[in-house]
């Protein structure tokens, strides 16, 4: 059985995710995702979808979730494969090892049926975006609500009125205060925040849904 990875970090305002040429047939030279077969019976998939993501691109997730299984007999020319794929988010712009970040909604043909699968973890992203608090976890702590909203907006591909946002955004009380400023430009310093460890998974929990 194989686990395959939608690894998605942003960064310069754009949904990226992580592809490797691959380095041998068939598909020679094609952009993938990166993945691999889980080692044995006793190995949890979840367990396999950490260790790959480790072994294939040196980052950690800070979110992971199980997105879909694909069993198409015709979707891998090597034979009649189960693959279980995983959508992962990491923090900040971190530099995955021998692998590349690409325009996630703009990236080039994909190996085998990795394009269909990519297109259901984008898609997946932008749902959850609109009803849970997993955004945050495209920001490495502490964060300012400017980022905060940036990466709302480009999940969501549109602008958010900053008042509207910062002022119900507060009021999910999924951010705490870190007491520190950290000033951009030559802007007055901004308030820096930390997720609440009390801090509602789910939007709708609160009766709330994005977009505002």
């Amino acid at each position: 059985m194989r686990v395959d990875l939608v690894v998605c970090a942003i960064t310069a305002r754009a949904l990226r995710v992580v592809l490797w040429r691959r380095e041998e047939a068939p598909e020679l030279g094609a952009w993938s995702l990166p993945g691999g077969f889980v080692a044995d019976e006793r190995e949890s998939l979840r367990h396999a979808a950490e260790r790959l993501m480790a072994e294939r691109t040196g980052l950690t997730a800070s979110f992971l979730e199980q997105l879909f299984t694909f069993g198409d007999p015709g979707s891998d020319p090597r034979g009649p494969f189960v693959s279980v794929t995983y959508l992962a988010v990491v923090a900040g712009a971190p530099k995955p090892r021998d692998c590349e970040f690409h325009d996630a909604r703009k990236a080039p043909r994909l190996a085998f049926h990795h394009g269909d699968v990519l297109k259901m973890g984008v898609d997946r992203l932008r749902t959850k975006t609109e009803y849970s608090t997993v955004p945050l976890r495209f920001l490495e702590e502490p964060f300012t609500l400017s980022e905060v909203q940036n990466v709302y907006e480009v999940l969501l591909q549109r602008e958010l009125d900053k008042r509207n946002f910062r002022r119900k955004f507060l009021a999910l009380d999924a951010l705490e205060e870190t007491n520190e400023l950290r000033r951009e430009g030559a802007h007055r310093p901004a308030r820096l925040y930390k997720t609440s460890p009390k801090k509602p998974d789910l939007l709708k929990e609160k009766g709330i849904l994005f977009p505002f």
